[in-house]
């Protein structure tokens, strides 16, 4: 997984650009330190991303305002990025891969997830079709340049995995940093890189206009049970342990917000949900965005509680190929909690 010096692969000034981009400001002073502090910054790792679609769809629907919380959703292209802000101190929270927990915790950060959005990772391996007759098995990875959102993200870290897996040495392949979206469609495009790991709504983009083919889909609990041998809790919103121990009223008000969300979800069509999304969501038009979200549905939880086995699956999959938490011991109890969404009123 992500090497100790990840945070320095991050350009400082292109952090700073991204941050200010976002209109961040420094955010502690929002808060009062109270354990009733209404005021809550969340970093989403892509927000149009339908793997942290329940982000936005509990803004759209009203939820976080009927529990009096006024909530700003940001955006960073990959996950890292949102971990990063959250480390920072400059928002209270981070929608991203639940596997950060871990790996932070090795780094001497204790960070928690906090409702768990999904029990699969909802990620794609799609290959090029220039590069189809060469790519059959991640066994083929070798000497290959690959997509991942950005480097020590979660899509790095499951390509990893995946090649090793099949016997291959992280060192193999290259892994290149290419986002989401439109800049992961014109890497495939122009050949510089022969496949890469991805989600909805790109994936469906890159099927429609037959750029790529699907290798492996870990978008269902069964593909995630068949590519990494159990369920792969992913995107989740997590928070620093210290500032949920400090506002356990917010963060219950996070929770019974965001799970009415899933709950939601778990009642309503693709097309349903498409349509409470904000319109420039669905770039490649109405119908391709709407087969998006349906093909990722099977990956969320209906109730934010995490998995049986899932941080076990996480912990086995990071440990295959990250040095810093191989030898490591993990506090998997440390890494999340069911203390809050076990408490969301039911109905």
């Amino acid at each position: 997984m992500r090497s100790s010096h990840h945070f320095s692969r991050i350009p400082a000034a292109l952090l700073a650009g991204a941050l200010a981009a976002t209109t961040l400001t420094a955010c502690g002073s929002d808060d009062s330190g109270s354990g009733s502090s209404n005021k809550v910054k969340i970093m989403v790792g892509g927000l149009d991303k339908v793997i942290y679609l329940p982000a936005m769809l509990t803004q759209q629907l009203g939820f976080f305002k009927a529990e009096g919380l006024d909530v700003q959703l940001l955006s960073e292209p990959a996950g890292v990025q949102a971990e990063t802000a959250l480390i920072s101190g400059d928002v209270q929270g981070a929608v991203g891969f639940y596997d950060h927990t871990l790996d932070l915790q090795v780094k001497g950060k204790q960070v928690e997830s906090v409702v768990q959005f999904s029990h699969a990772p909802g990620e794609v391996e799609i290959v090029s079709t220039k590069a189809e007759g060469d790519i059959a098995t991640p066994k083929d990875f070798k000497g290959k340049k690959l997509g991942v959102t950005g480097l020590g993200s979660s899509t790095d870290f499951l390509t990893k995995y995946l090649a090793v897996r099949d016997g291959l040495k992280t060192s193999d392949f290259t892994p290149v940093a290419v986002g989401a979206g439109q800049t992961f469609i014109a890497a495939l495009k122009q050949g510089s890189i022969q496949g890469g790991m991805t989600t909805d709504p790109t994936v469906a983009n890159v099927l429609d206009q037959k750029l790529g083919k699907v290798l492996l889909d870990m978008r269902t609990p069964e593909g995630s049970q068949s590519a990494l041998g159990g369920p792969y809790p992913s995107s989740s919103l997590y928070m620093n342990a210290s500032w949920v121990k400090g506002h356990q009223e917010t963060v219950q008000k996070l929770a019974n917000a965001l799970v009415k969300t899933l709950r939601w979800m778990s009642s309503h069509s693709a097309e349903e949900i498409a349509a409470k999304m904000p319109a420039d969501y669905a770039k490649g038009g109405k119908a391709l965005y709407a087969q998006s979200i349906k093909s990722t549905l099977p990956m969320f939880t209906k109730d934010g509680v995490m998995p049986a086995g899932g941080p076990e699956t996480v912990e086995k999959v990071l440990k295959a190929f990250n040095p810093n938490l191989k030898n490591a011991d993990v506090d998997l109890s440390k890494t999340f909690t069911t203390e809050f969404v076990n408490k969301v009123p039911k109905g």
